[in-house]
């Protein structure tokens, strides 16, 4: 109760809950502007939030995070565009209710669900906390490695179908990590010379050129265009109220969002497929689906929601991002001097508990904000797309600039821009080079750390949790490939029967 008092008290300041407001209303327009999302957002205002205390600038961008799902479902209903990639599943089911003239009620069973699963999912992770707090200290430098090297495993094994390119990306985040002066023997690696790579690349100067500049680009050498939408009519309050006549779905999708949200490298896409699998498996009309079923929303909708506050567990447990969006968030707390990890369960258990408390009042500020502002927002997300690239172009530059004042970095973060955009356009992924990055470091330094306490490498896996982790490693590894063989032998022999039907 003592520790819960704390944090209520972090929370109540007048700066986080500015930070709130701000980044609840302003992820929420962010999220149902199509062709930005919340990974440029928060990449554009991430060197302004390392001037705020760590507790604030984590609240902005957690409210950008946590509220932009809410926003992307507004034109992934109404014009069957999806805000941000996430709300993607959400245009099954969405747009053909609107198609029916069922658009109130499918924005009000989407918002609602989004509530329902993101409180589920913050009120459950509250109580496990002190659970986490008597494991996080089990975890000592061999665990992180291992851990660290499951989050780049399960990472690569998420781009199906592009397995060997996410592994080449994940590998060139790694080399662009160890770039400069590392931080053991100080020694050079990679700086031919350059006194300006001494210091290395900066991770936010390329997390501002891969994600936001490449889309400043991506959207101004489109052909100019604005979203087209018409208004909605009717009380958005009994909308919302109609996904408690879903509440075992919206749960089920709540817990998926939960389980595949503490896993890195898995997040959102996942737990709606579980989740929407397993609302139409259990549903009594299963044909519905994908034509209009609030059931198959409600599943979408509650899963997405969930995965933002369980995604935060192995980011504050272990030091750990399990995606590009928590790995940003990752700088902000070194550049304060706080580092996550099991030392943070023990010490700081209220900051804890603030970051929780702070996605609970935000869920809260965003639903009542949605109740009478999704007309409002179809009139503000109406905005050219080489306008609002031309816009996001100009921030990513300030933000680059205003890092260390250095035009060497804005030249770098253009080229990455251009890699970017070169990604986007090939449809190759980028967050494993983030995570490439981050996780690059941490297994670095927590290998070295550890090569001191061991003998050889079965010293690595003679821990309990170090086992099971480095089991986890191999299983996921040979199933993968297993799954692999599985898909092309089957591809082979559908060829071979298409062949002899001809």
């Amino acid at each position: 109760m003592h520790v819960l008092l704390q944090a209520l008290d972090l929370v109540l300041s007048w700066q986080v809950i500015a930070a709130l407001l701000l980044g609840s209303i302003g992820g929420v327009i962010i999220g149902a502007i199509p062709g930005v999302g919340p990974a440029v957002a928060i990449a554009v205002l991430l060197p302004a939030t390392f001037s705020l205390d760590p507790l604030v600038g984590l609240t902005l961008l957690l409210g950008i995070y946590g509220s932009s799902m809410y926003g992307g479902s507004l034109p992934a209903i109404l014009i069957n565009t999806p805000g941000t990639a996430v709300n993607a599943l959400t245009t099954y089911d969405g747009y053909p209710m609107t198609q029916r003239g069922e658009a109130l009620r499918a924005l009000g069973l989407a918002y609602g669900a989004s509530f329902f699963g993101a409180i589920l999912s913050i009120v459950l992770l509250i109580l496990l906390s002190p659970v986490l707090a008597k494991i996080a200290p089990m975890f000592g430098s061999r665990e992180i490695f291992l851990a660290a090297l499951l989050g780049i495993t399960l990472v690569i094994v998420a781009h199906k179908g592009q397995i060997a390119a996410a592994g080449m990306l994940a590998g060139l985040g790694i080399l662009l990590n160890s770039v400069g002066m590392e931080p053991v023997n100080f020694t050079m690696r990679f700086t031919f010379g350059l006194t300006w790579l001494t210091s290395g690349l900066d991770l936010i100067v390329v997390v501002l050129g891969l994600f936001a500049i490449s889309q400043a680009f991506l959207l101004m050498v489109e052909p100019n265009a604005s979203p087209k939408m018409d208004g909605v009519k009717g009380k958005m309050s009994s909308a919302i109220r109609e996904v408690f006549r879903y509440k075992r779905i919206a749960a089920t999708g709540g817990g998926f969002g939960v389980l595949m949200g503490m896993i890195p490298g898995v997040g959102e896409f996942t737990a709606q497929f579980f989740s929407y699998t397993a609302a139409r498996r259990t549903s009594k009309a299963p044909e519905l689906f994908g034509k209009g079923s609030p059931e198959g929303l409600v599943a979408s909708e509650s899963a997405n929601n969930a995965v933002p506050a369980a995604a935060l567990i192995p980011l504050l447990a272990l030091g750990i991002p399990g995606e590009a969006l928590t790995a940003m968030m990752l700088s902000v707390f070194y550049v304060h001097n706080v580092v996550p990890g099991p030392a943070l369960f023990q010490g700081q258990l209220h900051f804890v508990y603030a970051l929780y408390i702070a996605l609970l009042l935000l869920n809260v500020i965003v639903i009542i904000f949605m109740l009478g502002s999704s007309n409002l927002l179809i009139r503000l997300i109406k905005v050219p797309t080489r306008f609002l690239g031309m816009g996001i172009l100009i921030l990513s530059f300030v933000g680059v600039y205003s890092l260390r004042n250095s035009s060497i970095d804005c030249l770098i973060a253009a080229g990455f821009g251009v890699f970017g955009l070169i990604l986007k356009r090939l449809n190759l992924p980028i967050v494993p080079i983030i995570l490439g990055m981050v996780l690059g470091g941490i297994m670095e330094v927590k290998l070295r750390a550890s090569m001191a306490q061991i003998n050889g490498p079965l010293d690595f896996v003679n821990r309990p949790i170090s086992g099971l982790l480095a089991a986890a490693i191999v299983l996921i590894v040979v199933v993968s490939v297993l799954n692999s063989i599985r898909e092309r032998l089957q591809k082979k022999h559908n060829k071979e029967t298409t062949a002899l039907a001809q």
